[in-house]
């Protein structure tokens, strides 16, 4: 059964964190460098259709009093200051006047942002998701987005994450029970391109 075409009216090609600070990291089982390119492609497609893309970021005060800092078995801690551009998106995403921007401090793109109102205003109900980490900023977005009752698709092959095996676990365990994962290609062809 041949895949259906995305509405374009109502798709928001949502990118997480394909920032400077973020994109030099190793990701597997994709190079960052094939996640960007693969996001581009979908960027592309979904601009030539008129659908949204959502660029979101991670970022904080230079002091670093506004990111989560509980107890935990393994905190994810910053080792020294962040370079000014750490939170810049990557030049790459060609980002242009009709994308949603969208400036996060922490692992999901909905809490404490205007993400969920933006999308609502638009008519926006079918998120395609990508980026990088599929197990950390993707995942959390994609449960918040799950719990709000977005439909979802999450492209395969545009995200990385820090483990081949984090990644395939979302893919294999967590992402099929939200949504529908496909590989670029398809949702390129889904949005006409």
């Amino acid at each position: 059964m041949a895949e259906p075409i995305l509405n374009p009216a109502t798709t928001a090609l949502v990118v997480i964190d394909l920032q400077k600070g973020i994109v030099s990291r190793a990701t597997a089982p994709h190079p960052a460098a094939t996640v960007v390119a693969n996001t581009v492609r979908l960027l592309r497609a979904a601009r030539r259709a008129g659908a949204t893309p959502v660029l979101v970021h991670v970022g904080g005060s230079p002091d670093g009093r506004d990111r989560l800092n509980p107890k935990a078995d393994e905190p994810m801690r910053a080792s020294g200051p962040l370079p000014p551009d750490w939170s810049d998106l990557v030049p790459e995403l060609e980002c242009s006047p009709g994308d949603l921007v969208i400036l996060k401090r922490q692992w999901g793109a909905f809490y404490g942002t205007d993400l969920e109102l933006q999308l609502r205003r638009r008519g926006l109900t079918t998120l395609v998701l990508c980026g990088i980490a599929t197990e950390y900023g993707v995942e959390s977005t994609a449960r918040d987005a799950f719990e709000r009752g977005f439909e979802q698709i999450f492209v395969s092959d545009a995200m990385g994450a820090l483990s081949a095996s984090a990644h395939e676990h979302c893919l294999t365990r967590i992402f099929p029970r939200m949504g529908r994962v496909r590989d670029t290609q398809a949702v390129a062809a889904a949005l006409g391109g």
